[in-house]
Parts: C-alpha cells; structure tokens; sequence
C-alpha cells in the first residue's frame, strides 16, 4: 500500500484507550502431534480475561481487507482447520469444527511473543501475525483437564509479508470491523473529503470522546473471554475501554489507516492503548494530538470521563507511564 509521505511525516500520533486495575512466502510443515500440553498463558493475565481485567478502567473500504479462509495452505485433523493461506498478507485462521463446551483456545508464537486466543466452535476466526515476518507456530488446542490444553493441530510457517502494515489494517478477532458495517459506515461519514490521516485520527476521537460514555454495570458484569460488538457498542455509545479501543481501531482500519491495538501497562496497571504509524518515523509509542501549541497524549476514556482535567491530561501525557507488550 503506498502512503503519501507528506500526510504521515507530520508528526507520530498514539492513542490511549482506557486505564485498568491494577493489574509466507511459502509455509514448512512441522506439525505436532496430538497430546496434552502446557497452555502458554500472557504474563500476569490470562488472556479469556483480559476483558475482565479492562473493565475496571476508568472511566465499503472494509471489503477491501476482509480476511478469507481460501484454503490454500491448511493444517486439517477431524476436529479443527488451521488456515495459514493469507501468512504474506498477514493473518492466519482457525476453525474449531465440532460442537463442545470445552475451551478452545489457539495460540500464535511468534518471532518473539507467543499470543493466547480464545477460539468459538463452528466459527473462523481471524488473528494478526503481528511480529512481522519470521517463523512461526500456529496450534489449536483444547481444554484437556484444569489448564492442560490437548493439541488438535499445528503448523510451522516461514512468513515473508507483502505489506508491513497488513496485520494492522485487516479486521482481527480483536478489532472486527468487517461484521460491523454500521461502525464502518460511521468512519466513511465522519472522515468524508478527510484524505490526511492525522486528521481522521482527529475526527475519529472527538467523535467517541464527545458521544461515548464509560458503562460502569458493564465493568462489573463483564465475561471472561468478551471480545467487543462494535456494531452493539456503536448503537450503546457506551462501553468498557476494551470497548473504545477496538472501535477507534476498527474506524481508522477501515479508512485506511494502519493502527494497532496495543496492551500494556501504565505504571503497574493494566492498559489498552492504540498507536498510529508515521511514515518516515515507523510506530511511535510517544504522543500525540495538536491542540494549537504542543502535541499531547490522547486517551478518550480519560477525557470523557474526567472532563480533560489539566491533571489527567498531564498524565496521560507522560510516554514514561506506558509500557506496551503485545500487539492485536
């Protein structure tokens, strides 16, 4: 995808969503067979409740990059279908093909970080590679007993992508813009005639900042293993932080801008965060929004709900509280 440098070099651009409690070219097969194994879990937070852990924070380009099971390139055993046709465009996917109420899990390790998903029987799922290119391991599992986890299949991939950006333009597990066509409508008509990107961040933002509002009950009663509706979010127009971050992702996806969904800390809580790529500066996890005089951090959930106090926008404007960890 060719980008104008001219739009991008402007400044780097990052957005904060929502504080939390404290918290292939080609493909190689290298398949393992089935067994019981240890379920790599994320560090300090399963991920079945991440959404557990976000929800105590404060308070028609979409066809475009739509994912597609081609089938192509497949690992299939009785139970399951890893799909790994798309590795140069960026994601893979999986399909868990018999009915259960056991967990389903898959995991996608990576160069450098192994990502732990939850997996609903009978239904594609899609996820990112987000560790660029290099080889990696895609397994789907099952829950065994406790949190021993039964291998259903893997596959080893050498991935070479097209386009860097790629897992973070296309619709994710985590940001699934492409079954929600209101949300997208909602990105097309708030950015209409809009062509530089900073300026759809712009747009996008004040938009959720101004109409969103933070959903307290939700919090509370919130599910392991909740991955946001963004159609649903957007009729509510209220949400968790999970919620604001897969949305302003979802919206900027699907106008073409690369952006990704990040998980992290601030300080020693758990965090969600999304960042916008600069061309000419690549993903910078510092600022950013112009208010006339200096760029400064945006966190929509902060500033709806804190009336972008001069206390937390100092805050939040502090690159040094953030740590990122894994990427969606």
């Amino acid at each position: 995808m060719k980008r104008n440098s001219l739009l991008y070099k402007l400044t780097a651009l990052m957005l904060v969503l929502g504080l939390g409690a404290s918290m292939l070219t080609g493909c190689g097969r290298n398949d393992l067979e089935e067994g019981v194994a240890d379920l790599t879990v994320m560090e300090n937070v399963e991920i079945e409740d991440e959404a557990v852990a976000l929800a105590d924070a404060p308070a028609p380009k979409a066809a475009e990059y739509k994912a597609e099971a081609s089938g192509v390139l497949v690992k299939e055993t009785s139970k399951g279908i890893i799909d790994y046709s798309n590795t140069d465009d960026g994601y893979v996917m999986v399909k868990y093909l018999a009915k259960t109420d056991k967990k389903i899990k898959a995991q996608v390790k990576g160069p450098t970080t192994t990502y732990t998903y939850n997996v609903t029987p009978k239904k594609w799922e899609t996820f990112p590679l987000s560790d660029g290119n290099g080889t990696y391991q895609v397994t789907l599992l099952e829950n065994a007993y406790s949190n021993k986890y039964a291998i259903v299949g893997s596959v080893s991939c050498k991935v070479k992508m097209e386009d860097e950006f790629a897992p973070f333009l296309r619709s994710n597990q985590y940001v699934n813009y492409a079954d929600a066509p209101e949300t997208v409508k909602k990105a097309a008509a708030l950015t209409k005639k809009v062509k530089n990107p900073l300026k759809k961040v712009e747009k996008v933002y004040n938009y959720v900042v101004k109409n969103y509002t933070y959903d307290k009950q939700k919090a509370k009663t919130v599910k392991s293993g909740y991955v946001p509706d963004l159609d649903k979010v957007l009729k509510a127009k209220k949400g968790i932080c999970f919620d604001y971050a897969s949305t302003m992702a979802g919206m900027l996806r699907s106008q073409g801008v690369p952006c990704k969904l990040v998980i992290g800390y601030a300080g020693e809580a758990y965090h969600a965060w999304i960042s916008v790529y600069v061309e000419g500066e690549g993903w910078v996890e510092g600022v950013i929004y112009f208010d006339g005089t200096s760029w400064e951090r945006m966190d929509p959930t902060f500033a709806s709900s804190s009336k972008e106090s001069k206390a937390i926008m100092k805050y939040i404007g502090n690159g040094k509280n953030y740590t990122a960890k894994y990427f969606y």
